[in-house]
């Protein structure tokens, strides 16, 4: 499985990290432990969403579109 993910910092709720990952607790740990650069500066982190895909094209076109001006509106108006 591949999950798809949304991050949101505990310190800053607005702030968001968007990612695709096999093993979901593993990476979240990873964020949290300040190995993922793009992250560091903000934990901890929580798991807002995430959605598994079993194709793993489909979770990178998910990933991808959550990533884009139209997946942040909707992860903003739905997640």
């Amino acid at each position: 499985m591949k999950y798809v993910h949304i991050l949101e910092c505990l310190a800053e709720p607005a702030r968001h990290y968007v990612g695709l990952t096999g093993d979901l607790r593993a990476r979240l740990r990873r964020h949290n432990a300040g190995e993922v650069s793009h992250t560091s500066k903000f934990a901890p982190w929580r798991v807002k969403s995430y959605f598994a895909f079993s194709d793993e094209a489909r979770a990178v076109d998910f990933e991808r579109y959550l990533k884009s001006g139209s997946g942040r509106a909707f992860a903003k108006k739905r997640l």
